[in-house]
């Protein structure tokens, strides 16, 4: 999944070069740039400034953060593509720049599904190249009927993932134990939309309804607050209430919730993927 992304975006990304597409300014855009295929700064129906990300069986279509950032938190809105978004795969992520196979990446995918059936959160995580933990996660209200806010917040300790402020997942740095983590090399942020029918949707047995297109994902109100390890931004300070926190037992309790009522797979339960032995270490010490 990660690799399709990567080839998907080492050629479009040469394209955008090419045609030298110009950065789009004021207001969402000062700290976004569109990328490539159809994607557009719009007005939505609140009035707000949103950029639409649209795929047909043409193209698809991204933006990016014009700045990188090493230990930060990125919250955006999104809503997400309605009816048969089945083989769609809208993407909210940060990844590092350079050689992909030594490649960082923090990732929420919304894998599309059927009319009717509910889209898949598909949350993972790569170090130095190393990926495969994956969790994946349901939602309790429809993601396709209005905007919701999705966070990722990436420090020295831990990475958290929450969806309207409620916490789904948290990736503890475990390093000492051998644990791959993202830690020593900035990020960008990305979004996307692109068709992954050969694995999106029930494993690739619902395939994309062209007929359907175009498909149209909305983002707005993006922000990123960098917390560089050495500098003292006011919003990433001890007391913050958010940044270098430990989880207090009501986020706890969030995440017990969810893994309860929300999550669908978890890489360390995956009988499959360990036949021939134990799950990665850092599934014991969570």
């Amino acid at each position: 999944m990660g690799q399709a992304r990567a080839q998907l975006l080492a050629s479009l990304a040469a394209i955008y070069l090419i045609l030298a597409i110009p950065h789009v300014t004021g207001g969402l855009t000062d700290d976004l740039e569109i990328m490539w295929g159809n994607a557009k700064v719009v007005t939505d129906i609140s009035g707000q400034q949103a950029i639409a990300l649209t795929l047909d069986q043409s193209t698809s279509s991204a933006f990016r953060s014009k700045k990188t950032c090493q230990f930060c938190r990125i919250d955006v809105e999104i809503k997400l593509v309605p009816g048969n978004s089945a083989g769609t795969v809208t993407t909210f992520y940060m990844v590092t720049e350079g050689a992909w196979q030594y490649h960082d990446e923090i990732d929420i995918e919304f894998l599309g599904n059927s009319t009717g059936q509910p889209y898949t959160m598909h949350t993972n995580m790569y170090a130095r190249g190393q990926g495969g933990r994956e969790k994946q996660y349901k939602f309790d209200f429809d993601p396709t009927q209005d905007y919701h806010k999705y966070t990722i917040i990436w420090n020295k300790d831990w990475i958290l993932f929450l969806v309207d402020d409620k916490l789904y997942r948290q990736i503890k740095n475990n390093q000492i134990y051998g644990a791959p983590y993202p830690y020593y090399y900035p990020m960008r942020v990305y979004a996307t939309i692109w068709n992954a029918d050969n694995w999106a949707t029930q494993g690739g047995q619902v395939k994309t309804d062209w007929s359907q297109a175009p498909f149209t994902a909305y983002f707005r109100n993006y922000r990123a607050i960098p917390c560089p390890q050495y500098e003292n931004n006011p919003l990433c300070l001890p007391g913050s209430g958010w940044f270098n926190q430990q989880l207090d037992e009501s986020r706890k309790q969030q995440m017990t919730q969810v893994d309860s009522n929300n999550k669908i797979y978890d890489y360390c339960k995956d009988p499959k993927r360990y036949k021939n032995g134990p799950p990665p270490r850092e599934c014991e010490l969570n």
